[in-house]
């Protein structure tokens, strides 16, 4: 019987997918930090004048679909991962993951939750306060704290599994290590993690293009 040549389409689609899926992800992080920022420079200490903020509203609209982002970035990258994962290192890197996710969406809905009341009844400037102020801290220290766990279990697994370069997993380490001691220092910071998973899905997509053409054969 003469061997059939078939084009292992799943395989190629799979680090295609978790490319494409970082580049968003990273896009509309970068894009909700961003309009954070700029909305908590516009608005004096003490003013609730953000709850009028358009780029707030628009930052609590995009975190759904960024979540999903990540989520499918997480799942392909544990199937560009395969069989050679560490489980210890697997098990961190997915539970920080999914951690990060939570702690993303529960931000967003305090948000969302202070600008509904808001626009409905006269909210006491503690309340409100409260409110931001536990949306932040979730977000800025605890959140971004857990996506450099995840960089760090990440790179290692890349650097033991040589599924990433290795400038592109030591440089995940550096961030990660940056994200944890200096996230308070300055929030323009947590710009590095979109960032570096922005590189990390270019590559992907990158290598998912050189190898699009490698067939098995099969008797």
């Amino acid at each position: 019987m003469e061997p059939e040549v078939t084009i292992v389409r799943n395989a190629q689609r799979t680090p295609r997918a978790a490319g494409i899926a970082g580049v968003i992800f990273a896009v509309l992080l970068t894009t909700i930090m961003v309009l954070l920022r700029l909305a908590a420079q516009s608005e004096p200490i003490g003013s609730n004048g953000w709850l009028k903020n358009a780029g707030i509203v628009w930052a609590t609209r995009l975190v759904p679909f960024t979540g999903i982002a990540f989520l499918w970035l997480i799942g392909v990258a544990r199937d560009r991962i395969g069989k050679s994962e560490d489980r210890f290192f697997a098990t961190v890197f997915l539970g920080s993951g999914l951690l990060f996710t939570a702690m993303l969406f529960v931000a967003s809905a305090i948000t969302e939750a202070i600008l509904a009341v808001a626009t409905q009844t006269q909210m006491s400037m503690a309340t409100w306060e409260l409110g931001r102020r536990f949306a932040a801290l979730l977000m800025n220290s605890y959140a971004m704290r857990m996506a450099a766990v995840f960089m760090v279990s990440t790179a290692t697994i890349g650097l033991r599994t040589r599924f990433m370069p290795r400038w592109l997993a030591i440089s995940g380490i550096v961030i990660a290590v940056i994200l944890l001691l200096g996230v308070e220092l300055s929030r323009w910071v947590e710009v590095l993690f979109p960032l570096w998973v922005l590189l990390f899905s270019l590559d992907t997509l990158v290598e998912s293009f050189k190898g699009r053409a490698s067939p098995v054969l099969t008797s």
